[in-house]
């Protein structure tokens, strides 16, 4: 895999050109990306893959149904953006089975994101694969490429280069005062040199007469193309011009447009047109500065003219998108029918890829709606297009355009919404919660039930501010809250989770838990969430873990990630991401939840959110890397502070807790937990309390830990789930005498195993070793400090594994490898996958559950039975018996 960097006609094309050439026996596809295509879904990918689908037949029935949807070569629901993407992972593989294959991707600065996430997921897993992708993207620094893929970047030519290539290309004399302009001109750009020189006249390369020009080097380097394009004929002019506006590259749509335009057919291979486009099984531009050029160069009739044979020449049954795009760039003003026509393609598009593609056809909609009411309105849904798919700033100019129109109270109500919501995506902080109540009264007249929702996303965004909002935020919008609309009969799953935080937030947590456990539920059963994003399913994820309902909290963040990655939700997706990851950390899945920790990094980053750090914290406290936390937290509190994020704040202290308490400097983790407990969120501030006892029994304080036992059972004893009752079973271990600390040290393992929650069965082995260890019954404490110190070292809680290291040492015993260790040492992916097959799971199978190819299963499988001296599957039960690797994710459906 390789991704090549450089600016406009530094070589990128020329340099796949040479690839192209060179393979021979191999198999090539190559695409280029075009930017009016950009937010059509999957646009790139349909390039990709069509001339690979006749192996589509041999996929699992489930891909082959994805990728057809995805591609709109068969109806249904939304395709999983996963299954898509293992599907095109197996279509590749499967072609590379006769003869290797070669993937080439120019301009990919212009792919939609849709195909730019499935090429990332498909490049992360080729390994054993005989299958090379090589992207060229413009530009140096350029963020839509993929990440972490080694990388080539091209400089510019030094002079003396330069000259020699100048010198190749021109036998007549050139004038040395203009070879120095062509050369300074160019600055080692290789197209800039052929183009600058092509585009002097003989005299002016001779006498050197020509006066350089003052335009940019990638406007220069259209302009010469522009000069070269302006010499052809007319109709060879309209050809190219098709060809540019026509970006899959179908032969036979182009005969039809360009006959549309009264062009023979015989035009496609005239000699002049040879050094521009090269036609054959696929249509393609010499240069991409080609297309730009044609396609630039037109007046915006021709535009018209050439879009309106390319929508007469589509099948508007086969593909009615793009013939409705086509016909909307055809239209010179105002056409209602067209609008209404990409307003169907909006609904047609979500369904098959996502918001982003919904978005592009509601914008050329609202551009071409006549009716000012209804322009306004389809400006409204295109805003909430794009900002659901993480356009910010395009969210922002359509609700300004929308807000100049004739608007009614509904309109008006929803605006502010928009403005609320935006708002919240980009600070997350005390700006928010108003915002949102305002919208909620506006539309409690006009819209009741969207007024309730807006109340949700109000206590949505009062949560993110917390302490910083002086400490009432949330009382404020449960008090606001009172005042919503009635609740419909029957109430939806939203309507039960706002009853309940008004509860909460007025009454407390043990009056709130059971109205939160019943909204909880209605969320996890609901059939809507199914087939759409639910409102307020972020808000049930964090509602699950602050009532210790591992169970939902496990479904719910699981179902959301799936939703907001179907839809290409990327307002949404990092959030998701992030609570899902929570999970992952909680049940000792350390490497799936830095996964999803990366994912929404990048997110965020590409969209201008402010970064989510809250997992990252907690995950790094839990593998206890100080100077980790303590760098995330230089970086995070700041910026936190000034724009009133106080959720951030409750997470460093709780992170610092567990840090502290995991390196066993119990003063330091008392003093963080204490602060964490200071502010009664929903959820932190009870895992802060148990924090909290632990670090003060173990700092000798057991009245400062008995009082926060005291506060803690407030929280646990109104919800009956085994992460409660163990939690709070070990946390009054820590502060009973001999004679019932026992009894309560038991019941915690028992719950906390039972539970999702393994960093805290770990820490309940743990402490119960310690404290038998204490009553001198060492040969009891080393069974459950060896049970702790292994699983810590499976998970990677590396601090917790050496506080359990030390006791087992002050038990008397060495601490030995366990029974059956080889020394073998696998990688979280072969362990995954070793462990997968002693199951009994095939390669495709494996495949299929990890989001693997079958041929880089079984890559990963010869690489484990080297490593174990093994030769069979027969033995990997032996072999595992002492193998180092994380556990395996739970959920067929994460990554």
């Amino acid at each position: 895999m390789l991704l090549v960097r450089g600016e406009s006609g530094s070589g990128k094309t020329a340099l796949l050109d040479h690839l192209e050439a060179q393979a021979s026996g191999f198999r090539v596809v190559r695409i280029t990306g075009v930017q009016s295509e950009m937010e059509l879904a999957f646009a790139s990918l349909h390039q990709l893959c069509l001339p690979l689908l006749d192996f589509a037949d041999q996929l699992p029935e489930p891909q082959k149904t994805a990728l057809h949807s995805a591609f709109g070569m068969s109806r249904g629901g939304p395709p999983q953006r996963f299954l898509v993407a293992l599907a095109t992972l197996n279509l590749l593989a499967l072609a590379a089975e006769d003869r290797p294959l070669v993937c080439l991707v120019d301009d990919m600065q212009w792919i939609d994101q849709a195909s730019v996430q499935t090429l990332t997921f498909v490049t992360r897993r080729l390994l054993a694969e005989p299958i090379a992708v090589v992207f060229a993207v413009r530009g140096l620094h350029n963020e839509t490429a993929l990440p972490g893929l080694p990388e080539m970047v091209l400089q510019p030519l030094e002079d003396r280069a330069a000259r020699h290539l100048l010198a190749s290309t021109l036998p007549r004399r050139l004038d040395p005062q203009v070879g120095d302009r062509i050369i300074a001109e160019a600055r080692g750009n290789p197209l800039a040199l052929l183009e600058l020189s092509r585009a002097t006249s003989k005299a002016g390369l001779a006498g050197g007469f020509e006066v350089p020009g003052a335009l940019p080097m990638q406007s220069r380097l259209e302009a010469t193309f522009v000069r070269r394009l302006e010499m052809l004929p007319g109709h060879l002019q309209k050809l190219l011009l098709v060809a540019a506006a026509e970006p899959v590259g179908d032969v036979t749509l182009l005969s039809r447009a360009t006959e549309n335009l009264g062009i023979a057919d015989e035009a496609t291979s005239a000699v002049e047109i040879a050094v521009f486009l090269e036609v054959g099984s696929r249509v393609r531009f010499a240069h991409p500065l080609v297309r730009s050029a044609a396609y630039r160069m037109a007046s915006p009739t021709e535009r018209r003219a050439a879009h309106g044979a390319l929508a007469a020449a589509t099948d508007p049954d086969v593909d009615p998108d793009r013939c409705a795009w086509h016909r909307a760039k055809a239209v010179a003003g105002l056409d209602d029918a067209v609008a209404d026509e990409l307003e169907r393609s909006a609904g047609r598009a979500q369904a098959r890829g996502g918001v982003a593609a919904a978005a592009a056809f509601l914008v050329r909609a609202t551009e071409l709606t006549s009716d000012p009411s209804r322009r306004c309105e389809r400006a409204i849904d295109a805003a909430e297009a794009k900002f659901a798919s993480g356009a910010l700033d395009a969210a922002e100019e359509l609700v300004a355009l929308a807000d100049e129109g004739p608007l009614d109270t509904r309109q008006r109500a929803l605006l502010s919404r928009l403005r609320a919501q935006l708002t919240l995506a980009r600070q997350r902080g005390v700006e928010a919660p108003p915002l949102f109540l305002d919208a909620a009264r506006r539309l409690a007249g006009v819209d009741p039930e969207l007024s309730r929702e807006t109340y949700l996303d109000a206590f949505g965004a009062a949560l993110y501010v917390g302490r910083l909002g002086g400490g009432r935020v949330g009382a404020d919008v449960a008090a606001a809250a009172r005042d919503a609309p009635g609740s419909p009969d029957p109430p939806r799953a939203l309507d039960l989770l706002l009853d309940a935080l008004v509860v909460r937030f007025t009454e407390g947590a043990a009056a709130g838990a059971r109205p939160l456990q019943e909204a909880v539920w209605a969320y996890r059963d609901s059939d809507a969430g199914r087939e759409e994003h639910l409102p307020g399913t972020s808000l049930a994820c964090r509602a699950a873990a602050a009532i210790w309902d591992d169970d939902s909290w496990h479904a719910l963040t699981t179902r959301d990630v799936g939703l907001a990655r179907e839809a290409g939700a990327l307002a949404i997706l990092p959030i998701a991401d992030t609570y899902r990851a929570g999970v992952h950390v909680h049940a000792g899945e350390f490497s799936e939840a830095a996964v999803l920790i990366s994912e929404a990094e990048a997110i965020t980053r590409a969209t201008g959110a402010p970064p989510l750090m809250y997992t990252a914290l907690v995950l790094a406290a839990w593998r206890g890397h100080e100077a980790e936390v303590l760098d995330m937290v230089r970086e995070a509190l700041p910026a936190a502070t000034e724009r009133g994020e106080g959720r951030v704040v409750a997470l460093i202290d709780y992170a610092t807790a567990v840090l502290y308490n995991a390196l066993g400097r119990y003063p330091e983790a008392m003093a963080a937990a204490r602060a964490g407990c200071d502010f009664d969120d929903l959820g932190l501030s009870a895992w802060s309390l148990t924090e909290l006892v632990e670090a003060s029994a173990r700092s000798g304080d057991l009245e400062a830990a008995t009082a926060a036992l005291q506060q803690l059972r407030s929280c646990t004893r109104a919800c009956d789930t085994h992460w409660s009752r163990g939690i709070e079973a070990r946390s009054a271990a820590l502060v009973s005498d001999s004679d019932d600390a026992e009894s309560k040290y038991r019941d915690a393992v028992e719950h906390l195993t039972r539970s999702r929650i393994s960093v805290h069965a770990a820490r309940a082995h743990l402490l119960y070793g310690e404290w038998l260890r204490r009553e001198k019954r060492r040969s009891e404490a080393r069974d459950q400090l060896r049970q702790a110190h292994t699983m810590f070292r499976q998970m990677g809680a590396a601090a917790f594994a050496e506080r359990a290291r030390r006791e087992l040492l002050a038990t008397g015993e060495k601490v030995r490898k366990r029974t059956g260790d080889a020394g073998i040492q696998l990688t979280t992916r072969e362990a995954q996958i070793a462990r997968l097959a002693n199951e009994g799971f095939s390669n495709p199978e494996i495949g299929t559950r990890l989001f693997l190819s079958p041929r880089t299963v079984e890559y990963h499988l010869r690489k484990v039975f080297m490593k174990a001296d093994i030769t069979s599957r027969t033995e990997l039960s032996r072999a595992l018996g002492g193998a180092q690797g994380p556990p395996l994710p739970d959920d067929p459906a994460q990554p």
